[in-house]
């Protein structure tokens, strides 16, 4: 973790005038910034979809249908979580567990009629413990065995946009990679300071501090959410505990 103190480079200080006229400029490309997202986003519900077959997951109430997953609304939103098979608890991936920390509620998705869950090529029995662990209550279910190109083990890291129709389910969209950034609203947030991410790829000015990409996304060895919760331990890398 990065050290601060009053001698750490900092913006320039100036009247409240200045401030607020330097705030409005950059307020106009924020502004363009959002016109062009919802643009994007007009394009996407123009998209096109593919059928996917009625796949079988492994989850709390034993094998499921990708069908009953829906839960009885039209859309499920599935996250697909890399899983590091055999590994322990600490030892999965810190960028999933940053993917989906800061959402636990879906509440809102389901106002309008859309489900979440979660898939990975976890067996059931890792999965389980891991979920628990991390206290998170929305659907996990394993794919361990499902062959399907796009709702199978190959793919990990992405959210993919499901729609039913009938007894059909549909993909619609899929994303991965800095895609995946919408649901971490903790980066939404350092992106709004002075120092943003404090990662070393952004552009900010000479002595900013910056860490390499990723740092504050575990520590000691383990994903940082994970020291919120109860009975979390410093990693012993002699020992592998589920």
């Amino acid at each position: 973790m990065i050290e601060f103190d009053e001698t750490t480079p900092a913006p320039a200080v100036v009247d409240r005038d200045t401030w607020q006229a330097e705030r409005l400029r950059l307020l106009d490309r924020e502004k363009a910034h959002t016109r062009e997202g919802d643009a994007i986003a007009a394009a996407r519900r123009r998209l096109p979809m593919t059928e996917v077959p009625d796949v079988e997951l492994l989850g709390e109430q034993g094998a499921t249908s990708l069908l009953d997953a829906f839960d009885g609304r039209s859309q499920l939103i599935v996250y697909k979580h890399m899983w590091h098979l055999g590994q322990p608890i600490e030892g999965q991936c810190e960028g999933c567990t940053a993917t989906i920390w800061d959402f636990h509620d879906p509440s809102y998705l389901h106002a309008r009629g859309v489900s979440f869950a979660v898939l990975s090529r976890g067996p059931w029995r890792e999965l389980a413990p891991f979920r628990a662990f991390m206290g998170y209550t929305h659907p996990w279910f394993s794919v361990q065995h499902v062959d399907d190109p796009l709702l199978g083990p190959d793919i990990e890291g992405a959210f993919v946009s499901l729609l039913r129709r009938g007894d059909r389910v549909f993909a619609t969209n899929w994303i991965t990679g800095r895609g995946t950034e919408l649901a971490m609203t903790s980066l939404s947030l350092l992106d709004m300071t002075a120092y943003g991410r404090q990662e070393a790829w952004e552009d900010s000015p000479a002595g900013w501090p910056q860490e390499p990409t990723f740092t504050g996304w575990a520590r000691d060895g383990r994903p940082v959410p994970q020291w919120s919760r109860p009975g979390a331990t410093p990693v012993d890398a002699s020992a592998h505990h589920h």
